[in-house]
């Protein structure tokens, strides 16, 4: 049966995908049903924060003749075990009756964390878990750094050519990368909560930091300004309907869409956004501040644009980062390779993140 758990994992996967954002701040989780030979019954998925769970969609859109004593249920996290917004789903599938559940990721919420699994065999379930745990980790990978550190989970973009320059010494750096590389970074931002930058990139570029080229929701406008030196004549401070986040040390007296926040450092900023609802960042900001945010081993990811470009002196993707010894180096590991056109996107996890 394993590979039949496999395809309706993989399932389980693919339809919780439409959530779109809308289940934030929960996982993203789908459930399938099989009966006794493997043949899916019904399926169903988390659809929007303070719904019902996957689980419980799963079951209701069975039919109702359904013999439940003889299915499996098979899901992508832990069912729940405790009363939130909505009842636990472990204690529906008791009710049910249901003979089997397949799990694929333990749930790292500290409500949860076993709990579910531990009622279902309580009550003569048979829980197979984990079950293609890493797919599973890898998928809820945002929702698992919220729960686990109260942080958001944090992407850097970067383009450079193919010595690993983002400008020139003169500072000249648009455009490095193709057309179609620069659409698909629209695309990318629309997958985010918010969107980071600095001062001396506002200051440099003065960027809309929003989605124009493709389809798609603009991701929260965050600027850390500590002394502030930009104004809000900028574009990142248009009052356009797009959120807009302050962090600066000065007191200052803002326009009404412009929430300002104090930034003592990066450790407690990122914990404020996450309260403030900002679940997922992409950062687009110079070698500096990107440079920063590693040395601190806040980033969880790496979009790497390189453009088949030669350029010699310039300014690097990172500075102030000082490696001795080849062994301390800040390892990556390789998520996917995908060319556009002529540019190369290389998408990489930092492996020394908690």
């Amino acid at each position: 049966m394993e590979k039949i758990y496999e395809k309706a994992m993989k399932k389980c996967l693919k339809i919780a995908l439409k959530s779109n954002g809308k289940n934030y701040p929960n996982p993203m989780v789908g459930a399938v049903l099989l009966d006794e030979k493997g043949v899916e019954i019904s399926n169903g998925y988390h659809k929007m924060a303070g719904t019902n769970h996957a689980e419980v969609n799963c079951i209701n859109n069975a039919p109702s003749n359904t013999d439940f004593s003889k299915t499996t249920l098979v899901v992508n996290l832990e069912p729940c075990s405790h009363f939130g917004k909505t009842p636990p789903c472990a204690d529906l599938i008791v009710k049910k009756g249901i003979k089997r559940v397949v799990v694929g990721l333990v749930d790292p919420n500290e409500k949860v964390k076993g709990n579910g699994i531990k009622k279902l065999q309580e009550n003569g379930v048979e829980v197979i878990y984990p079950f293609m745990e890493d797919e599973c980790r890898d998928f809820n990978k945002i929702f698992i750094k919220n729960i686990t550190q109260k942080k958001p989970y944090i992407a850097i973009k970067t383009a450079v050519t193919t010595d690993g320059k983002i400008g020139t010494d003169t500072g000249s750096s648009k455009w490095i990368t193709g057309e179609n590389s620069r659409q698909f970074v629209h695309k990318l931002r629309s997958n985010y909560t918010g969107i980071l930058t600095s001062s001396s990139t506002v200051l440099a570029d003065n960027p809309s930091l929003n989605v124009r080229y493709v389809k798609g929701k603009s991701p929260v406008r965050i600027i850390v300004d500590r002394n502030f030196k930009t104004d809000f004549t900028y574009n990142v401070y248009k009052n356009d309907g797009i959120r807009v986040i302050l962090a600066t040390n000065k007191n200052i007296d803002a326009p009404k869409h412009v929430e300002v926040i104090p930034f003592k450092d990066f450790d407690s900023f990122f914990k404020d956004l996450y309260k403030m609802g900002i679940y997922s960042l992409m950062v687009e900001a110079g070698s500096t501040f990107v440079s920063e945010i590693i040395k601190k081993n806040e980033a969880d990811f790496l979009h790497y644009f390189m453009a088949p470009k030669i350029i010699g002196n310039g300014k690097s993707f990172v500075e102030n980062i000082k490696i001795n010894d080849i062994n301390d180096a800040i390892k990556l590991k390789t998520n996917s390779i995908s060319i556009f056109k002529d540019d190369i996107l290389i998408d990489y996890e930092f492996t020394k993140n908690a």
